[in-house]
């Protein structure tokens, strides 16, 4: 059984599925995912994503507000995050993170907001999943700040092995989408070989960066499966023992994540 712990289930392409979510994830079960992690990125989405995972057995979800989506002069509100994290299916917080590429002029802001964020992980427990991109060292910084022992995961990683490490010695996860498959990702291959079996995630970030040969195309959970059957060939290592490894870690990070046990 695989876990995709990273897709917006709200944000998704349903053309290919008629326009049917529970036929999206009918599918992705057929693949062999039998978990999804709804991922918050606003205010506005919080319900949606609760909503889904209140709708389908198999879905958990987070909250919190991407980088790229504060608003100019918005001030995050620690007391509505932790109003937020208190439902039941809500695992984790985020995603949140610093992100300079498209917006380097807002880091103080995006500091601000990525500093609460841990701060909820810190009086909850509940782990935090990071968005980090061109923001190394600020994001490094405020992860060693803020010393959670419960840590999270940098998803959709795509920086290189120095700062893999420097997150894993933190006690962070390491998560791969589809990019790790792009003909242009050699690095980002070197970092999945690394990697130590007990601390990566596989997801998609549907609908976002589809895997080849899907590439360009509408990213669906299902493709959780094509990631995590190349990483496993790329680590050399049998499929379904990486499906169990990649669960176990998912369950180990998310412990309030409703995940069906596995067959033994």
């Amino acid at each position: 059984m695989l876990v995709d712990s990273h897709c917006h289930l709200d944000r998704l392409d349903l053309a290919q599925h008629d326009g049917s979510l529970d036929a999206a994830l009918h599918a992705a079960r057929a693949c062999g995912v039998g978990h999804f992690l709804c991922i918050g990125v606003s205010a506005e989405n919080a319900a949606a994503v609760k909503a889904i995972a209140e709708r389908y057995a198999d879905v958990d979800c987070s909250v919190g507000i991407h980088p790229l989506d504060l608003q100019p002069g918005e001030q995050l509100a620690l007391d509505w995050l932790l109003a937020e994290l208190e439902h039941p299916r809500v695992v984790a917080i985020g995603e949140t993170g610093l992100d300079y590429h498209y917006e380097p002029q807002a880091a103080a802001l995006q500091q601000a907001s990525f500093g609460l964020h841990l701060e909820a992980a810190r009086q909850t427990g509940k782990p935090v999943i990071v968005h980090t991109r061109e923001a190394r060292a600020d994001t490094l910084a405020l992860l060693r700040e803020a010393a959670l022992p419960q840590a999270g995961v940098l998803h959709c990683f795509t920086e290189d092995w120095d700062m893999a490490r420097a997150a894993l010695d933190l006690g962070f996860y390491i998560s791969l989408s589809g990019i790790v498959t792009f003909r242009n990702a050699e690095a980002l291959r070197d970092v999945a070989r690394r990697v130590p079996a007990d601390r990566l995630l596989v997801e998609t970030d549907s609908p976002y960066l589809a895997p080849v040969p899907h590439r360009g195309k509408a990213n669906l959970p299902q493709y959780v499966a094509e990631v995590a059957r190349f990483l496993a060939e790329l680590r050399g290592e049998d499929f379904e023992a990486f499906a169990r490894q990649t669960t176990a870690n998912f369950k180990r990070l998310f412990p309030l994540a409703r995940v069906a046990e596995q067959p033994s």
